[in-house]
Order: C-alpha cells, then sequence, then structure tokens
C-alpha cells in the first residue's frame, strides 16, 4: 500500500504535513495539480523577480495553517469532530482551484461573468460526483450554510488561514518584509466568541500588524505601480485578441483557449458546453483545468508577428518587459477629460487607427483597496470576562478604523509614444 501522509518541505514554514489520505487523493487530483501552472501573484514577478510561486504552493501553506488553527481551538475545548476537520481541510484546499491563468489579474476574462470562488465551488462539486457525497460537509463550510459559522470564518473571513498564508507566502517570496506577518502567534490566540471566530485579548497587537501588513501589501506589491501597469498590459492584449476573434480575425488560438475567447463561456452552465479539442470532444469544464499560464504565454508568442498592429504591439512589449506608461493619481485630476482627448488624438496619430480601435491601445479608470472592512464579519476580540468587541474599537491605535476606509486612485494608461500629450 501507497504511504500517502507525505511530508512536504515548505520554504516558509518548513515541513508539512498531509493529514489524510483522502486529502493526499484531492491534492493529486488534476483539479489541484493545475495550480502548479498558475502563479499566485500574476505579473508581480516583471517587478520583483522572486515573485514566481504558484497557487498551488498557496493552498499547501493554507492547508498547513488550517491544521494548525483545527489543533488550537481543539485545545481550547471547541467541539470540532473529525468529519468537520476533514471538511474544513478539503475547503481551504479546493478554495483557489477556480484561479484562471496569472490569478487575479485575468479575473472574468475567460469565465465572463463568474468569479474565481464560484468556479472552485463548481469543481468541489464535481469532485462530489467523483467520490460520491464525500465533500458534502466542505461544500455547506464553503458556502457558509454550515451551523458552525466559525469554520467558514477559517476559510474565508477578514482573518482567515488563506490572507495569513498569502501575506506572509508573497512577503517571503516577493521580498517585502513589511507582509510578514506573525501567524503562529495569531493562530496561537485564536477563539470562538458566539460561535463566531474571534481573537484573545492578548493577541490585539499581532492582528493591529496583520492588518497594517496588509494595507502596506496592497500598495507595495499587489498594486505597485509597475504591477498595475503588467496587468492592463495582459489585460488589453486579451480583450484585442477576443475581439479580433469575435469578429473573424484569423489568429492563432491553441484549442484549450478558442471557447474562453469567444464569449461562449459567460456562466458557470457554459462550462458543459462541448468543444472540439486536441482531436477530441471535451466539456469546458474540462478544458479549464488545461487552461493556465503556460498556454496564455504561447498564444501571445504567436500574436507577436501578427499583422494587427495593436495585438502585435501589446504582446511584443510585454514578451520584453517594455511596459506601457502609467500615471496614478490620488485624485481625480480636474483636466481628465482634456488629458485624454489629447492621448486619443496622439494614438490615433502614432499608430494610425480607426476611432474604433483606440480603446484597445489606452484606457484610464481607477484602482483601490480597503484593507478592513467593517462589516458583519469583523475581527472581533474576545475578552477574559467573556465580553468581545470589534477590533476597531479594542484597539489603541487610533487611526485603525481609517484601514476601513476605501482608498481609490485614478489612472491613465497609454503608450509611451505618446509620453508628451
Amino acid at each position: 500500500m501507497q504511504n500517502k501522509l507525505k511530508i512536504i518541505n515548505d520554504p516558509v514554514y518548513g515541513f508539512i504535513k498531509i493529514p489524510s489520505n483522502f486529502i493526499f487523493d484531492i491534492i493529486q487530483h488534476p483539479i489541484v495539480q493545475r495550480l502548479r501552472r498558475v502563479k499566485q501573484l500574476g505579473l508581480s514577478h516583471l517587478v520583483y523577480p522572486g515573485a514566481v510561486h504558484t497557487r498551488f504552493q498557496h493552498v499547501l501553506g493554507a492547508l498547513h495553517l488550517m491544521t494548525l488553527a483545527i489543533q488550537e481551538l481543539v485545545s481550547k475545548g471547541i467541539e470540532i469532530t473529525e468529519e468537520e476537520k476533514e471538511a474544513v481541510f478539503l475547503a481551504i484546499l479546493l478554495h483557489d482551484v477556480g484561479h484562471a491563468p496569472f490569478s487575479h489579474s485575468l479575473e472574468f476574462q475567460f469565465v465572463k461573468n463568474v468569479s474565481h470562488e464560484d468556479i472552485s465551488l463548481h469543481y468541489m462539486q464535481k469532485l462530489n460526483e467523483e467520490y460520491p457525497g464525500k465533500l458534502d460537509l466542505c461544500i455547506q463550510i464553503f458556502k457558509n450554510s454550515y451551523h458552525k459559522k466559525f469554520l467558514h470564518q477559517l476559510v474565508s473571513s477578514q482573518l482567515d488561514m488563506d490572507r495569513l498564508d498569502y501575506l506572509r507566502r508573497d512577503s517571503f517570496y516577493s521580498g517585502v518584509v513589511e507582509g510578514n506577518i506573525g501567524s503562529d502567534r495569531i493562530i496561537k490566540m485564536l477563539d470562538v466568541y458566539n460561535g463566531e471566530l474571534a481573537i484573545e485579548s492578548k493577541g490585539i497587537y499581532s492582528v493591529e500588524k496583520f492588518l497594517i501588513a496588509r494595507r502596506l501589501m496592497y500598495w507595495q506589491v499587489y498594486l505597485h505601480k509597475t504591477v498595475v501597469a503588467a496587468e492592463l498590459h495582459l489585460l488589453h492584449i486579451i480583450k484585442r485578441a477576443n475581439y479580433l476573434v469575435e469578429n473573424n480575425v484569423d489568429i492563432f488560438v491553441p484549442d484549450i483557449l478558442k471557447p474562453f475567447l469567444n464569449n461562449q463561456i459567460n456562466e458557470l452552465v457554459d462550462l458543459d458546453k462541448e468543444f472540439s479539442c486536441c482531436g477530441q470532444v471535451l466539456n469546458a469544464s474540462e478544458m479549464y483545468l488545461m487552461l493556465d499560464d503556460t498556454e496564455v504565454v504561447a498564444a501571445i508568442k504567436h500574436w507577436a508577428f501578427h499583422s494587427d498592429k495593436i495585438l502585435s504591439y501589446f504582446s511584443k512589449k510585454i514578451l520584453s518587459r517594455e511596459l506601457m506608461r502609467l500615471h496614478i493619481f490620488d485624485s481625480l485630476p480636474e483636466d481628465i477629460h482634456t488629458r485624454v482627448e489629447k492621448i486619443a488624438k496622439c494614438v490615433k496619430k502614432q499608430f494610425s487607427l480607426e476611432d474604433s480601435d483606440l480603446p484597445f491601445i489606452y484606457s484610464h479608470g481607477t484602482i483601490s483597496n480597503k484593507a478592513y472592512k467593517i462589516s458583519n464579519e469583523r475581527i472581533m476580540v474576545k475578552y477574559k470576562d467573556g465580553t468581545a468587541k470589534d477590533i476597531t474599537e479594542a484597539s489603541d491605535i487610533s487611526n485603525l478604523t481609517t484601514l476601513g476606509r476605501t482608498i481609490t486612485k485614478y489612472y491613465l494608461f497609454y503608450p509611451k509614444e505618446c509620453d508628451n500629450y
């Protein structure tokens, strides 16, 4: 018999233990193995060269933290059955399997109106059919329909194992030390209050650091100016390719990518549609499992030599890391319309484009971030007398409440050839 209780050597946590034979089987499944080919941070490696880690590493790390969190809660007398343990382990392991290539960079681009969370749920249900009923409880926890709310909050909340792992892991691989949170300390301080996840009062400083680190990581890594420019660059490539396919322009598109570039997959039920692929008939759900970063990069290499000047221009530039110009403003410039008109005029002249082509080569919009949502899923601080307060009320850092404010910035994105607009 195969020994499935493997130990994985992780650079962030050291040794990670696989908690059960069934968890091992799910890790080995193509649905999870695909995550080896999807970068955790999209195109952030163009700024931080070490940030080439994958979603696969992240879900293993989150699984590891979940085992520690469950162990801690049980030690404090919280009743968690063996069935519930395995279910919550499965939920955190599978929470990201629906991610598109390059993760958040291409969210909604291939399955147009569906979030990666909903696609993840789709694949959980597929696994539940393959292993009849063995993921029933996992799905309930993921959907927050199980009566023990704290189990869902360990998977998805403002203090979940997903965030605890990605902040520490992304900090490690990017080299941005501000994100290196004390996940061990936070997990040691976890508790349950009125059936929901809480933090012991003596852990408040660790949570304060966690919230501040999350804000810093967003503006220093996830929403770094050059990272945003690279992601917009990639987005323009996919939108132009999609436009050309829709208008019957002959471009190279791998079989696996075809259904996702012509607006045939717009909702979850479309994943059941069948297409000709690689000499076989496959449904879109099967094809999505083969859709990853490498498939997109392979297509971009071909598009760099296409006769369409916009598609070719963007493709060549991203392959050589010659990114478009991105200006970010703290507030909307009063002359924004004048600026946009001048850029449009310059682009039209420089590239000899028709008016209908202009939206494919420049854009403007907003980016935003909120480090803490003051909502129903708040981070509650539990005191020894049995009372609890929201972290913003319990903290003695006077400006912690400002982390609940949405910070919005404005951008202009255009070719460097129009720098003197």
